[in-house]
């Protein structure tokens, strides 16, 4: 049985996430800061930055389902990856990101992003995460897989069962539409865990 734990797996994604997982017959541990309210019966309550080695040994992988928000604390995007791939460096256990959209390149050349266009009140969050994405690529001790969801990230979109694994750059449906709900995003986290090779890459995914 494939075990996992899921870090922040009271939020959307990471609920989304446990679900589609138990679904499937998965051993699962929700990792939070307070009560569990996922529907494994096995958590760990802890702070993500006092997770420690021991905490994730035994895990076949780890999903950072994590997400910071406050202007102030943006940073943690990059600190909170260091320490979780700091205390899985060496092991076998997978280190699965929930990442963001905006780090998706929007040319061959991969010298423009996604982030480009947005407007400055909401390019900080993209930012952090990209930055976080780049520093987390110079890690060659983890076995570390960064999963960008479509532009139009849906809470409450349908579980249609499908999506389009795609790469690097930002890709769009026959309408131009890049859009993915998270319960089919979850899907797809699930899909790489158990039969995914995409070890120290960035891949995303969309309808």
């Amino acid at each position: 049985m494939t075990a996992i734990a899921v870090i922040g797996a009271n939020g959307r994604a990471g609920s989304r996430i446990v679900d589609e997982a138990l679904n499937r017959g998965f051993d699962v541990t929700a990792i939070m800061r307070g009560e569990n309210r996922t529907r494994t019966g096995k958590a760990i309550v802890k702070d993500l930055f006092d997770l420690t080695a021991d905490d994730l040994a035994g895990f076949d992988a780890v999903v950072d389902a994590s997400g910071v928000f406050d202007p102030n604390r943006l940073h943690e995007h990059s600190t909170s990856l260091a320490h979780l791939a700091d205390i899985l460096s060496g092991s076998p256990v997978r280190l699965i990101v929930v990442g963001g959209a905006g780090s998706l390149y929007t040319n061959a050349e991969h010298t423009a992003q996604l982030s480009d266009g947005f407007p400055d009140a909401i390019k900080p969050v993209p930012l952090a995460m990209g930055k976080a994405l780049t520093e987390l690529r110079l890690r060659d001790d983890v076995r570390w897989t960064y999963i960008s969801p479509a532009a139009d990230f849906q809470a409450n979109g349908e579980r249609t069962g499908a999506y389009v694994l795609a790469g690097e750059e930002y890709s769009t449906d026959d309408n131009g539409v890049s859009a993915i709900s998270y319960a089919d995003y979850a899907i797809a986290v699930i899909d790489e865990i158990e039969r995914g090779s995409h070890i120290g890459e960035r891949i995303s995914v969309r309808w």
